[in-house]
């Protein structure tokens, strides 16, 4: 339906699975990088860090979905002729903002799930990814300037993050497909 209401429940709703999927890799980061201490000193720090994620995250979110409201309601009721072509402004640039936002949050949820992922295997004793990810990274980033190779290296290793996360995510695709169904049956 192209009614404006249910565009924006759906845009929301769409952003709260993205942000669901962001605040549980954020969470396992958060989990691998506390040292190991005891279950109190833990459950504090995942409480401390999944508080922080759901003002920010959810924060953030809500500025996002409602800008364009804000930019209409400049452009309707500001006083001054610049703030009302500012808003007008907001409202045609958040169609392409939210198309972009898309992409990059996309692109960041594979690259951080695949490297999730990655380090999970490695701590399973499965290293060949991780090491295949590294060795490419090293070859990208050699390809470039002496300067340049930190950050080559960086965006090698992040790429094959996405990528492995890209093929396991289509891998995983008729798998659930198969599991829902037979849980629907």
């Amino acid at each position: 339906s192209d009614d404006p209401a249910h565009l924006e429940e759906a845009k929301a709703k769409g952003a709260i699975k993205t942000d669901f999927i962001l605040s549980a890799e954020i969470m396992t980061i958060a989990l691998a990088a506390i040292p190991e201490s005891g279950l109190l000193f833990t459950a504090a720090v995942l409480a401390v860090v999944g508080v922080g994620i759901t003002v920010a995250v959810y924060g953030a979110v809500a500025l996002i979905v409602k800008a364009d409201d804000g930019g209409l309601w400049l452009a309707r009721n500001a006083s001054s002729e610049r703030m009302q072509s500012f808003g007008r402004w907001v409202v045609r640039a958040m169609p392409s903002f939210m198309k972009g936002l898309t992409v990059v949050g996309t692109a960041a949820m594979l690259w951080v799930g695949g490297s999730i992922v990655v380090h999970g295997l490695e701590q399973l004793g499965i290293n060949w990814p991780g090491h295949a990810i590294h060795d490419f990274a090293h070859w990208f980033a050699h390809q470039t300037e002496p300067q340049a190779q930190a950050f080559f290296g960086w965006l090698g290793k992040a790429l094959m993050d996405g990528l492995f996360g890209l093929a396991l995510g289509l891998g995983l695709i008729p798998l659930s497909h198969w599991v829902l169904s037979k849980l629907g049956h």
